[in-house]
């Protein structure tokens, strides 16, 4: 029996539909500077996508983050995957009215340091949706695996005004 057989990744499948920045800005309310993922491309509604940030040395956070030796902060990364997540789902229609908010955030494990020039590629899996959703992310720069992390979040109504 041979056990070294490669599993296909869904990741590496031709996406159905791609969300660039505009799109991106359309579905979730985050802005400069706390907008933190530039492109989606999703591969299966409601299940993978695939979130990219171009992480630029100009970035706001390098400043202090640390002085002399700059390194995006992990909970950055983190809420880099989350918005990924949440444009994926509130850009398909029927969640104009809604925002997603954080519920939790599990197994958060950090492997490698994101550096300025880094293209940092978020690879999601929902788990599960509903008003209360969850879902797996994990980053990559170059093909190495630098975080990953298990979240949920809450959909809620917009505030009006």
């Amino acid at each position: 029996m041979n056990t070294n057989t490669a599993v296909a990744s869904p990741f590496s499948s031709a996406p159905v539909r791609s969300l660039d920045i505009t799109g991106v800005k359309k579905a979730i309310p985050h802005r400069y500077p706390f907008l933190l993922v530039d492109r989606i491309e999703v591969i299966e509604e409601d299940k993978y996508c695939v979130g990219i940030k171009m992480v630029s040395t100009n970035e706001h956070f390098f400043e202090g983050h640390f002085p002399g030796q700059p390194v995006m902060p992990g909970v950055l990364i983190i809420e880099s995957m989350a918005q990924t997540a949440c444009a994926m789902l509130l850009s398909k229609g029927g969640y104009e009215n809604k925002i997603a908010f954080f519920m939790g955030i599990d197994e958060a494990k950090f492997r490698a340091p994101v550096l300025p020039g880094s293209v940092l590629k978020h690879h999601i899996e929902i788990l599960r949706l509903g008003r209360a959703g969850k879902f797996k992310g994990e980053s990559y720069v170059d093909g190495k695996m630098v975080a990953e992390a298990t979240m949920t979040f809450a959909l809620v109504d917009k505030a009006q005004g």
